[in-house]
């Protein structure tokens, strides 16, 4: 005959079990992650007012340096400057108004941010997931075009440059310090930059945090 403490057991474990099911197939997010999910896609709303990249150059005979702003839509700095020292060393010159991803930018992250904040109010795991791996993805397709960017920039130089040095090519850096001649380039993100990369450090935890949420439910 079953004590009355253990039928008093079962019905215990029984609910326990079933509340863990129920977790387990419960495809909402967090209160907390919904929360943050709508910060990160809000926070992409910076590309809009702020540079998201910076590349510096210093030498000595511009001992106050040089450098340009890598916008969403522009670039701004002492353009005119580097593309008048570019030319000597066969670079071409850099016109914002002929980078299409300078048109398309701010619309792409326009729909990233609309995608986002819907996700948000749908509260599933899923969308969250899949929107943590669009925003990486659109980071890394960006950074690999920027490299391009930077490889076409270069290395395919006019043969008819004034200065020309055998085997020598002036790729910036995409990120971090490079000597180029008598010039130190630093390449690193401005404040859109890096506010976007902790919007995705975000969305990263976040994914992780629901995964290991949904792992210890079916435990």
């Amino acid at each position: 005959m079953m004590s009355p403490t253990a039928s008093a057991a079962a019905p215990a474990t029984g609910g326990a079990a079933m509340r863990r099911v129920a977790l387990v197939e419960d495809p909402m997010l967090a209160r907390s992650s919904r929360l943050l999910l709508v910060v990160a896609a809000v926070a992409l709303g910076s590309i809009y007012v702020a540079p998201l990249w910076h590349i510096a150059l210093e030498a000595p005979q511009y001992p106050e340096g040089l450098g340009m702003y890598i916008w969403a839509h522009q670039i701004t700095g002492d353009l005119r400057s580097i593309n008048g020292l570019n030319h000597y060393i066969g670079m071409k010159e850099i016109h914002p108004e002929a980078i299409p991803e300078l048109r398309l930018m701010r619309p792409i992250v326009a729909g990233l941010i609309g995608v986002g904040l819907a996700l948000a109010a749908w509260g599933r795991r899923v969308g969250l997931y899949l929107w943590t791996g669009l925003f990486a993805a659109g980071a890394l397709v960006g950074l690999a075009d920027f490299w391009l960017w930077g490889y076409d920039y270069g290395h395919n130089l006019n043969p008819e440059a004034a200065i020309k040095i055998p085997g020598m090519s002036y790729q910036p850096p995409l990120i971090g310090p490079k000597q180029l001649l008598n010039f130190q380039a630093t390449s690193w993100p401005a404040l859109a930059g890096w506010i976007a990369s902790g919007a995705l450090a975000l969305v990263l935890v976040l994914s992780v945090r629901e995964w290991r949420r949904a792992r210890r439910a079916a435990a």
